[in-house]
């Protein structure tokens, strides 16, 4: 048994990434699925299932990881190219022991990596390092899994058109040249209203604009759209289709946590009193909302994965987070699947009135900053953040340490925490007014200062 060592800063918090021929590789896909099948093994598992996305790398890492998988005598179930959250229904539509999708995300075109379930969970965090651990004994069970290539797509296109409860709408829709794009083709034909595609077709090198549906620059195109067709909304997703971003009819940006507050003025006339959870990103206008429509708002971690099993300790039956993770349990399996968050926030449009722009208007007006990203070194991120915690504590700041520091001011709040998936800083900032806003920054400028770290520009 030959052991295997990953690049150091490839095991993340909720999945595995890294650059092509760099620092990931067919050798790390194929000790993966060593790893990974030696695992379900020993725990009882017999079968697993594999999807990749769009990506020009994700065929050879793919046909890696399931022979690595084979080799240890766990059985695969190939549902090739497409979105994440159609691998992700594909272990629970053919009741596999979990499953493991090659996807790069919203990465730029030379990553990819991989995000993983163990039965029909969220392998994160510990779990993930545990793979390394594994890999890196050589320990593998051995055997002889069998492969198999199971068509799902037209399975998984019914099960979303199952909950479609919408008005005809005039609806532009970017997929981004990312691996959702044939099944948002699929489906707007079966959909009520007239719909507009643009950038369906799978291409690895994304070649209109990054597939990152939360910067703003990359939904220019589907404004552009939305403004010469005169469609009431847009829908954009990202590269492996588990986050959505949303435009009005007028172009304007209804971010992820507007679109969750949108979904709980619908879901909580169905469950009142339900937990619906939001991340530390989130502004504090949805907390509100949630609290006024009766629900109860919980605020939690930043990072898919974590939500997913914050989901499952409260019995939520949805959450969010700003980055475009959305999240149903309600008629759903309570993962982060964004045409079907689309169908769902169509739904609640039209149960509210089906005017986009209105619910849109009808929202507080916080006057924040957008999430700023800024390099850290990947071994000084945590610690910065672990500083500026410890002085704030010291001036009995009142503040969420539930991840990062979220301080909470007269003016607003500010955040601050390190990522998870990359070598940065996240910050941001929502004031009541723009003078508010400028002594929050001030704040979060003075906090980064005293940690050696220079604020971004934009702050």
């Amino acid at each position: 048994m030959t052991a295997h060592t990953f690049h150091s800063t490839v095991l993340r918090e909720y999945d595995i990434r890294g650059i092509v021929g760099e620092t990931i590789s067919t050798a790390d896909a194929n000790a993966l699925g060593k790893a990974y099948g030696t695992q379900v093994k020993r725990e009882g598992g017999k079968t697993v299932c594999v999807g990749f996305d769009g990506r020009i790398s994700s065929p050879d890492l793919s046909n890696a990881l399931i022979e690595g998988i084979a080799s240890t005598g766990v059985n695969v179930l190939n549902v090739g190219l497409g979105g994440t959250p159609m691998l992700y229904y594909s272990v629970f539509e053919l009741d596999t022991d979990g499953g493991i999708m090659v996807t790069g995300s919203h990465n730029p075109p030379n990553y990819n990596g991989f995000k993983i379930m163990k039965g029909k969970k969220p392998c994160f965090g510990e779990a993930i390092q545990s793979l390394g651990q594994t890999a890196a004994a050589g320990d593998f069970e051995t055997g002889s899994g069998s492969i198999e290539e199971v068509d799902i797509f037209d399975r998984y296109i019914d099960r979303l058109m199952r909950d479609v409860d919408m008005q005809d709408f005039k609806i532009a829709w970017d997929p981004a040249n990312g691996s959702a794009g044939p099944a948002v083709e699929a489906l707007v034909k079966r959909l009520p209203g007239e719909h507009i595609v643009i950038n369906a077709e799978v291409d690895g090198t994304f070649p209109n604009h990054h597939a990152d549906p939360t910067v703003e620059k990359n939904l220019q195109q589907l404004k552009d759209v939305v403004a010469a067709e005169g469609c009431d909304m847009g829908l954009s997703f990202d590269g492996d289709g588990d986050r959505i971003g949303a435009v009005d009819s007028q172009g304007r940006v209804v971010w992820g946590d507007q679109m969750l507050a949108v979904m709980a003025g619908d879901l909580l006339k169905e469950i009142p009193g339900a937990p619906i959870i939001a991340d530390v990103k989130a502004s504090q206008a949805l907390f509100d909302r949630i609290a006024e429509l009766g629900g109860e708002p919980v605020m939690w971690k930043t990072g898919h994965s974590l939500i997913k099993s914050k989901m499952v300790e409260l019995e939520a039956p949805l959450a969010g987070e700003m980055s475009g993770h959305i999240f149903y349990k309600h008629k759903f399996y309570g993962h982060d699947d964004a045409i079907y968050a689309g169908i769902r926030f169509l739904n609640a449009v039209s149960k509210q009135g089906g005017d986009l722009d209105a619910l849109k208007d009808g929202l507080p007006a916080a006057i924040n900053t957008p999430e700023l990203r800024f390099d850290c070194d990947e071994t000084r991120k945590f610690e910065v953040v672990k500083e500026v915690k410890a002085r704030l504590e010291e001036a009995g700041a009142n503040m969420s340490t539930v991840d990062g520091v979220r301080v909470q001011t007269e003016d607003g709040w500010w955040l601050l925490r390190a990522s998870n998936t990359q070598a940065v800083l996240v910050a941001r900032c929502e004031a009541l007014s723009e003078e508010g806003l400028e002594r929050l920054k001030v704040a979060l400028v003075a906090a980064l200062k005293a940690s050696g770290v220079a604020a971004p520009a934009d702050l």
